[in-house]
């Protein structure tokens, strides 16, 4: 399922400012319509893409890089070097610097990590972070830490993380991230909340944060998109 950060017009303010939208999407290792995907993409207008379950394994360099051009995109890190998360940017980003982050490994679970970059909008700078958090609670909560330790150690005063949480706003891992750091959707509410499952959406296990002095003006799920029809978003 996805988030969009609904903002007005990408753009950068005289006052050094930046508008920047973002949206975060889970797909599921490209498994499904790659032309469904662009188009839902495109039709959300992001400077910034947030992706999880990105390719992984044979060739995903190219499946990546397939996806950001059909979405008038450019990679900007992760993918199968970060364990699944990626991150796509529009030419409007300028890249300060790169980091994909592998996290501990527990023996019989799927490895994690996180695709973070620093760039820049105008004057502007902001820290990038996506995350597919891990499906056992344990290592979930362990892994919401260290996701805020990685974003208090880039450097940056702005810095937005997102991605599958794999539990819900009541849920010890998600309650951490909120403790620190904005949630989207409880901060501006747009949309539609519910982000799992894909074909009847009934929980929000998915989210966007920010920290402070980021301005959240919008973020939940796009109920309506130019030129995307309703099986395009499952």
């Amino acid at each position: 399922m996805l988030i969009v950060m609904q903002l007005p017009n990408s753009r950068t303010e005289a006052d050094g400012s930046a508008v920047v939208r973002v949206l975060s999407l889970n797909i599921r290792s490209m498994r499904d319509d790659t032309a469904a995907l662009a188009r839902v993409i495109s039709a959300c207008a992001p400077d910034l893409v947030l992706l999880q379950e990105a390719p992984r394994f044979f060739r995903w360099r190219k499946k990546l890089a397939r996806l950001a051009s059909a979405s008038d995109l450019v990679i900007l890190t992760g993918g199968g070097t970060a364990a699944g998360p990626a991150v796509l940017c529009s030419l409007r980003a300028t890249v300060e610097r790169t980091e994909d982050v592998l996290l501990p490994l527990t023996p019989g679970l799927h490895r994690r990590g996180f695709a973070t970059a620093v760039v820049r909008f105008g004057r502007a700078r902001l820290g990038v972070l996506a995350c597919h958090l891990s499906l056992d609670k344990n290592e979930r909560y362990a892994q919401s830490g260290a996701l805020l330790g990685r974003l208090a150690g880039m450097g940056v005063r702005h810095a937005i993380a997102g991605g599958d949480l794999n539990e819900g706003p009541e849920g010890p891992a998600f309650q951490r991230l909120a403790g620190t750091l904005q949630d989207g959707w409880a901060t501006a509410p747009w949309g539609g909340e519910h982000t799992f499952p894909a074909r009847a959406p009934r929980r929000r296990i998915d989210a966007l944060l920010a920290t402070e002095g980021v301005e959240i003006l919008g973020c939940g799920v796009p109920r309506e998109l130019p030129g995307v029809t309703e099986e395009d978003l499952r």
